[in-house]
């Protein structure tokens, strides 16, 4: 398993009650993952910043920035097709790659979703998630430009990820944050450093990683692909 795609699907996942509770595994698996520095760095802040302050805040960020408009969807056939005829035909030839590779789409989500595209990807072949990175990095690199130029240390956030994410397709962004965004990254980063240790964080009603033996390992966080033949099973 791909340990780093597998953290960055987590991450993209609407941010309820349930990922709040694994955000202390989250963090602890960002540290040992093998991320470049700076990406390791960057994803560490979204967690304390999703972790922070009032759940509605976070979860109302998270519909602001991809729930409302094609910008910066998190679908990337929206990128490409919008809403023409060509998506159906791109959207079947994606479906077919994951059965293909042995896994099943859940009905309730489309295949060019980004974090379920990531799970895959995390568990795939390598050669299959080399090849489906690559083709998907041009529209990836859009979007992180697109997420920076919302101008908003949450849209700036959510852009580390899909850094990381073409880093895994051995691509860097076109796309820079400007000197005035990084000043502001870093004053956030202080700050965040300042609430962690003036206060005890609590993520979620559940924040104890043991109190679930699911919560134990990071492979129990990915529930929603499912194998269509046992020899193919996700481990």
């Amino acid at each position: 398993m791909n340990r780093r795609l597998a953290i960055l699907s987590v991450l993209l996942r609407y941010p309820d009650e349930a990922l709040r509770a694994d955000l202390p595994q989250v963090a602890s698996a960002i540290t040992d993952a093998g991320f470049r520095a700076d990406l390791a760095s960057n994803l560490a802040r979204l967690v304390r910043r999703l972790g922070l302050g009032d759940a509605l805040d976070r979860e109302e960020d998270y519909v602001r920035l991809f729930d409302r408009g094609r910008g910066t969807s998190l679908h990337l056939f929206e990128h490409v097709h919008g809403d023409t005829r060509n998506r159906g035909p791109a959207m079947i030839e994606l479906a077919q790659v994951y059965e293909q590779s042995g896994f099943a789409l859940d009905a309730r989500e489309l295949p060019d979703y980004l974090p379920l595209f990531l799970e895959f990807c995390a568990h795939a072949e390598p050669g299959v998630t080399t090849n489906l990175l690559g083709q998907c990095a041009p529209i990836l690199d859009q979007l992180h430009a697109k997420l920076l130029g919302r101008g908003t240390a949450t849209s700036r956030a959510y852009a580390a990820i899909v850094a990381a994410v073409l880093a895994e397709a051995g691509v860097r962004p076109e796309a820079r944050p400007t000197e005035e965004q990084e000043l502001s990254d870093a004053e956030e980063l202080a700050a965040l450093d300042a609430a962690y240790e003036s206060e005890p964080v609590v993520f979620g009603p559940e924040s104890d990683p043991d109190k679930q033996g699911a919560r134990a390992k990071l492979g129990a966080m990915i529930d929603r692909l499912r194998t269509l033949r046992a020899n193919h099973a996700i481990r």
